[in-house]
C-alpha cells in the first residue's frame, strides 16, 4: 500500500500535468479560430477554381499540356499530409492507417508507389518501415502560408511534367468541426474533367486570349498550388481541433484522478489517525 506521502505527491504530479494540458487546450482553441477563418476563407475560391479547371479539361485537347495528359497509371505518387507534433488524439493515427491501406490497394493493381510526406509524425513513421518508397518530405512549416504550398506544389508539377509519375493523390484530414474531421483521399492529377455534366450551362467553347496553351501553362500549375494550399489548412485547422478535444479530454481525466486519489489520501489518512488514537487509548488502558 502506498505511504501518504507517494499519494500525496502523485496528486501534485497530475495537478501539474492538468496545468499543461489546460494551457495546450486554450493554446489549441486559439489557433483554431484563426485556422478555421482562413480554411472558410479559402474553400470558395479553391471550388469554383477546381470547377473551371475541370471544364476547361474537357474542352480541350489533352496533349496541349502535360498536367492534362493522361497515361497508364503505373507510377502512383501519394502525397500525405500529417502534423508534426503529436498530443491530438487520433489525427495522425488515422492518417497513417489510410495511407498503409491506399498503398496495399495501389500495390495489389501492380502499381508503383511513391509516398511525399508532410510533416514530422508520418515522416517518422514511414522512415521506419523499409517496404515504402519515401520521396520528398516537408516538415517544420508551422502557421500555413501560400508560399510554403506553392513549394510543394511545384514540386508535384515538376516531377509529374517530368513523367515521374503518372497520378497523384493527396491524403488529409478535412475539417469539419471541432469534434469531426474526415480523413480525405484526393486525386489532383491528371487534372479531370467533371463527372456529370451542368444541366444548367450550355456545352461551348471557351475563347483563349492568347491561346490555349499559355493560358493553360499559367493556369494549370496555379491550380495545383491553390489544391495543396487548401488542403494544408484543412490539415491545420482539423490539427488543432483534435489537439483541443483530446486536451480538454485529458483535462477532465486529470480532475477525475484528482478527485479518486484525495478521497484515497484522506481515508488512508483517517485509517491512520484512527490507529495511532486507538493505540493511545490502549496504553492508557494499560497503564491503569
Amino acid at each position: 500500500m502506498p505511504s501518504l506521502r507517494d499519494i500525496k505527491r502523485k496528486i501534485t504530479s497530475v495537478k501539474k500535468t492538468q496545468q499543461i494540458t489546460k494551457a495546450m487546450k486554450m493554446v489549441a482553441a486559439a489557433k483554431l479560430r484563426r485556422s478555421q477563418d482562413r480554411v472558410i476563407a479559402a474553400r470558395p475560391y479553391s471550388r469554383k477554381m477546381l470547377a473551371v479547371i475541370a471544364n476547361l479539361a474537357s474542352r480541350v485537347e489533352r496533349a496541349q499540356h502535360p498536367l492534362l495528359a493522361k497515361r497508364e497509371p503505373k507510377k502512383v505518387k501519394l502525397v500525405v499530409l500529417t502534423s508534426d507534433r503529436g498530443l491530438c488524439g487520433a489525427y495522425n493515427t488515422n492518417i497513417v492507417r489510410k495511407a498503409v491501406e491506399t498503398v496495399r490497394e495501389l500495390k495489389a493493381q501492380g502499381k508503383e508507389v511513391r509516398i511525399n510526406i508532410v510533416g514530422r509524425k508520418g515522416r517518422d513513421f514511414f522512415r521506419k518501415r523499409a517496404t515504402y518508397d519515401i520521396g520528398q518530405s516537408w516538415s517544420d512549416l508551422g502557421m500555413i502560408d501560400y508560399g510554403k504550398a506553392a513549394d510543394i506544389g511545384k514540386n508535384i508539377v515538376d516531377r509529374f511534367s517530368a513523367g515521374e509519375t503518372d497520378e497523384v493523390y493527396l491524403l488529409y484530414n478535412e475539417f469539419k468541426s471541432v469534434m469531426q474531421q474526415n480523413v480525405t483521399l484526393e486525386k489532383i492529377l491528371p487534372v479531370e474533367p467533371p463527372t456529370e455534366e451542368d444541366p444548367f450551362s450550355a456545352v461551348v467553347d471557351y475563347l483563349y486570349e492568347p491561346s490555349p496553351a499559355a493560358i493553360l501553362s499559367s493556369i494549370l500549375p496555379k491550380h495545383i498550388e491553390v489544391q495543396v494550399y487548401r488542403s494544408l489548412l484543412e490539415s491545420q485547422a482539423s490539427e488543432m481541433g483534435a489537439r483541443m478535444t483530446a486536451m480538454d479530454s485529458a483535462t477532465r481525466n486529470a480532475r477525475d484522478m484528482i478527485d479518486r486519489l484525495t478521497l484515497k489520501y484522506n481515508k488512508q489518512r483517517q485509517a491512520a489517525i484512527t490507529k495511532e488514537i486507538s493505540e493511545i487509548v490502549g496504553g492508557a488502558e494499560a497503564l491503569k
